[in-house]
């Protein structure tokens, strides 16, 4: 049941990712790396229904990441997020002239109704106090037919109970540094990647090399990351107040209700990815 009358929004939140992405702005992420990465969470997304002529919404578009690569491949973009963050994806995208930008936040998107052809918010729906609303509000937008790609953390329902264990280990410890001032948890967070992300993947990336099956490890993803990647995301994943998380079949019932069909989930982390077409 949704309602209406609550804002889908928690400010310190938008604060706090406003402030991540003023400081890992990603303008200095290797171009290379950076399509490793897009291609991770956009492997499922249609692109055979979407063309130079696709006008579409990136919801919670942060420093612009996604969009810099989008924008290449579609009609036009409009970029959304309600934190300080729309400022420096103005910059980075500041030579695409097929993007607009709006400081809004879930429950008041700048669109019409019905009125896109494409969408994807990433990141984000795990980050608001009510991510099936979140859902509803992206679906509105939407034209019949048009596919929504989104990305919620998943409660580990595919993986095993010592990692699940491993994993709370770490919440402990978010719960804690989530609530300092931004200066205490940038270096907090700084020193997670060197000690701990950075010394792991690296292990991570010459197991692989030789040949030993590593992606049930924790941290495997960024066995072949740059460091900078890796403080991006030891800040986001330490630092943030609000995560909620789910089950792949938690997310596929609330797309369904949300009005979307011919669901699908990417088989590879990160999980969970899904992308639906609106009914």
């Amino acid at each position: 049941m949704i309602n209406k009358l609550e804002k889908n929004i928690d400010n310190k939140v938008v604060q706090d990712f406003g402030y991540e992405w003023n400081t890992f702005n990603q303008s200095n992420i290797f171009e290379k790396e950076q399509k490793i990465i897009f291609d991770k969470y956009f492997r499922i997304f249609p692109w055979n229904i979407i063309n130079k002529n696709s006008v579409g919404f990136d919801l919670g578009c942060g420093s612009g990441r996604w969009a810099k690569i989008i924008s290449k491949k579609v009609g036009y973009l409009h970029c959304i997020d309600p934190s300080d963050s729309i400022e420096i994806a103005k910059k980075n995208l500041s030579t695409q002239k097929n993007c607009s930008f709006h400081k809004a936040d879930i429950d008041n998107i700048p669109l019409d109704d019905q009125s896109m052809d494409f969408g994807y918010c990433l990141g984000v729906l795990h980050h608001i106090p009510d991510t099936y609303k979140g859902i509803i509000s992206c679906s509105s937008k939407l034209k019949s037919g048009a596919p929504l790609l989104i990305y919620i953390y998943y409660n580990f329902d595919n993986r095993s109970k010592i990692y699940f264990f491993l994993w709370k280990i770490s919440d402990f410890f978010r719960k804690f540094i989530s609530k300092l001032p931004h200066i205490l948890k940038r270096i907090i967070s700084l020193k997670i990647a060197m000690f701990i992300y950075f010394p792991i993947a690296r292990l991570l990336f010459f197991l692989n090399k030789m040949n030993i099956q590593v992606s049930n490890f924790p941290l495997s993803p960024y066995a072949n990351l740059s460091f900078n990647t890796m403080k991006t995301d030891a800040y986001d994943r330490f630092c943030t107040r609000l995560e909620k998380r789910y089950s792949q079949k938690q997310i596929n019932n609330m797309m369904l209700e949300a009005g979307f069909k011919n669901i699908k989930f990417s088989n590879e982390a990160p999980y969970w990815c899904a992308v639906g077409i609106k009914r």
